[in-house]
């Protein structure tokens, strides 16, 4: 099968659009497909890669946006560019909204071609129906099947009028090196990081409003009078580091804080293995990826009530604390419980991870999906 993914982001970029279609094309080649991408440019620049269509970015300044010259010029541009490539293809797999997404969910849609859509969280959270030409409502509704990264994400969908049939939920995979750790194995790998505090929180997010870590700088005064020894890693770049270094400061917990930056997946698993509690502190979660990835290496997550960390809770139960987001003092009193009585998670969480989230079975239910679209299953 030749297969097109068009998509905002390719890796470098770490956004969870970006990594699923990588994956995706992978998964393809590795079972014959032929894969081809259409993407824009990596924020940290672009590095060779076969098979990769690469289109700039459409120009928003102010004149574009009033005379919306930008986007007309970006959707002739993009039609252009990718209607032999897409022309190819026997199926489309579009990858969030945006102008790149929408007008080649379009001409696919035009050239006669079976298009899977997959939504991440913004495309529904954020979902605004808009006067006149609205591509992004358009390609909903003309897509072949449409996937979900979360449950609520579809249910959400639902709620705003975006009904229709061939509604999917498919969560997003975790990666083998993420593996179960018990105690033993825990300490081994925060040994491997050079932590000695007596207790690990780790936190991987983007450092941004949504991701709440401000909300978790503030708790932690409350856990160190409590358990003096913790220790807390917040992994993620972003333009809030000085700020959450300056309420670290302000809350007196400087000294109980590492912002690690952006660091390598591996590493990343290394933290989630060795942490006593993975925290996920968001206001809004599609289906947290990172916190499943400690979930599966045998951390239990605390999450603020957001709607991932709602539907987590529902899937594993226990091995996830729910609290009120943007509430400081149930934030720790949950960390405090839990750290009263550390324990890795349960046996059958383990057996969720292997049976739904990971490669194997995250791939399987993305070629029955393509061999409803194109008549192949």
């Amino acid at each position: 099968m030749k297969i097109v993914h068009v998509t905002p982001h390719l890796p470098p970029d770490q956004a969870a659009n970006a990594l699923l279609p990588y994956q995706l094309g992978e998964w393809g080649r590795m079972r014959g497909d032929s894969v081809q991408f259409v993407a824009h440019p990596p924020a940290s620049g672009v590095s060779p890669r076969e098979g990769v269509t690469w289109m700039p970015r459409t120009a928003r300044g102010p004149l574009q946006r009033m005379l919306r010259l930008g986007s007309v010029t970006g959707a002739w541009r993009i039609r252009r560019d990718t209607r032999d490539i897409l022309a190819a293809a026997d199926l489309v797999h579009v990858h969030s909204n945006g102008l790149l997404a929408e007008v080649s969910a379009h001409l696919a849609k035009g050239l006669g071609k079976p298009v899977v859509l997959t939504l991440y969280g913004t495309e529904i959270w954020h979902y605004k129906p808009k006067r006149g030409a609205d591509l992004f409502t358009r390609a909903y509704k003309a897509a072949d099947a449409v996937t979900f990264y979360s449950r609520k994400l579809l249910e959400r969908a639902q709620e705003l009028g975006l009904t229709r049939d061939r509604l999917v939920t498919i969560y997003p995979p975790v990666s083998a090196s993420f593996r179960f750790h018990d105690a033993a194995a825990a300490m081994i790998a925060r040994r491997s990081l050079g932590i000695t505090a007596a207790n690990l929180l780790v936190n991987v997010k983007r450092l941004h409003p949504l991701a709440g870590q401000r909300f978790l700088l503030e708790a932690l005064p409350h856990v160190v009078a409590r358990h003096p020894d913790t220790h807390l890693v917040v992994c993620g770049t972003g333009a809030l580091l000085s700020e959450l270094q300056a309420v670290a400061r302000s809350a007196g917990v400087e000294r109980h804080v590492t912002f690690a930056g952006l660091v390598d997946n591996a590493v990343v698993a290394r933290y989630c293995a060795a942490a006593d509690l993975f925290m996920l502190p968001s206001l809004l979660e599609a289906l947290p990826t990172v916190a499943v990835e400690a979930l599966a290496s045998g951390t239990p997550v605390i999450s603020s009530d957001n709607p991932g960390g709602i539907e987590l809770n529902g899937v594993f139960g226990a091995d996830v604390t729910v609290v009120p987001k943007e509430q400081p003092a149930a934030l720790a009193e949950a960390i405090n419980t839990a750290l009263d009585r550390k324990r890795r998670t349960l046996n059958a969480t383990q057996g969720i991870v292997e049976t739904r989230f990971r490669s194997e079975s995250v791939a399987q239910q993305y070629w029955e999906i393509y061999g409803a679209v194109t008549g192949t299953a």
